[in-house]
């Protein structure tokens, strides 16, 4: 039996003991496949948010469909109580609000802030490499089928980009899609397509060991990771296609919940350890905070409209 002045010595022990700490859990949505470079961005980055959020504990949840509308949709749904969020990409989400006619899903999300940015690059095969963007421009313009360009799958962002060069030159491509990245980036290093638009991430590795040569970047100026890789306007083609991705929550999360998250991206974006896996993962660690980056993804809503007007990416009832 313990006694009395033992269970009192006990209470008071317990008294002095620093509080367990509270843990809450977050889900991070994704909307691809386990697996897929998007995936692994995503993982990569969820330490670095656990870090900051220190009292969170971060799962990542693959939610892949409808090109990325299911993982967005879900998050606009989930309870605004901060333990949803979402890892958001553009021009992911201002093309999915026009392809699959969902204007109104910006405004069930309160975006965070974008703390990545990646280019767009054009490359082409070591074996018969392209001079430049000019030089798809002219042999396109002689003859579209001679020059086969690969992108990942339609809609993705380096198949606009792709659309975008084709409506910036007037000048009609031959746009190859493939299922994914790792497809578009294989076809082109064996030279069954001329030319290739990546997301730069998924061709630094393959640039870096000579098995693509670089046409250039659809950024304004160059990427440091790459110095020598020119920027389409030193061509003639003032182009900039990039991929920002950052974090969302659903609307109405509560203000001091949304101030913590921005708070922690901002942290992060200037993390040395974050902005060397940048480096060497193919993209920039920046940063833009929510109201800002939510006014340029309208912008490319409506952009993205002007393109889908006169070429529409997905075939009917595709997606």
């Amino acid at each position: 039996m313990i006694s009395r002045r033992a269970a009192l010595v006990g209470v008071a022990l317990l008294a002095g003991m620093p509080a367990a700490r509270a843990t809450t859990r977050m889900t991070l949505m994704v909307g691809t496949k386990p697996g897929t470079p998007l995936d692994g961005i995503c993982r990569a980055f969820a330490p670095f948010l656990a870090q900051r959020l220190d009292d969170t504990d971060i799962a990542v949840r693959n939610l892949p469909g409808e090109s990325g509308l299911l993982a967005l949709e879900t998050l606009a749904e989930a309870a605004p109580d901060g333990t949803a969020a979402g890892w958001i990409s553009a021009p992911t989400l201002p093309a999915r609000m026009v392809d699959h006619a969902a204007d109104g899903l910006l405004d069930r999300l309160t975006l965070i802030g974008a703390i990545e940015r990646e280019p767009i690059a054009f490359v082409s095969p070591v074996a018969a490499p392209l001079d430049s963007v000019q030089d798809i421009i002219r042999r396109a313009a002689e003859d579209a089928d001679a020059v086969p360009i690969g992108t990942p799958a339609a809609g993705s962002p380096p198949h606009l980009a792709a659309l975008r060069l084709q409506l910036l030159t007037r000048t009609r491509l031959n746009i190859v899609t493939f299922p994914s990245a790792a497809a578009a980036r294989q076809a082109v290093i064996a030279g069954n397509v001329a030319a290739a638009a990546l997301g730069l991430s998924d061709a630094i590795g393959a640039l870096r060991d000579d098995k693509l040569a670089g046409i250039g970047i659809a950024a304004r100026t160059r990427a440091g990771m790459l110095p020598d890789l020119p920027v389409l306007n030193e061509a003639g083609v003032p182009l900039s296609a990039t991929i920002r991705r950052g974090l969302a929550v659903p609307a109405r999360v509560p203000e001091p919940t949304v101030q913590r998250l921005s708070q922690a991206l901002r942290a992060i974006a200037a993390d040395p350890a974050f902005r060397a896996q940048a480096d060497e993962t193919g993209f920039l660690a920046t940063w833009i905070d929510g109201p800002a980056w939510t006014a340029q993804i309208r912008a490319e809503r409506q952009e993205l409209a002007k393109l889908w007007a006169t070429e529409p990416w997905l075939h009917a009832g595709g997606g």
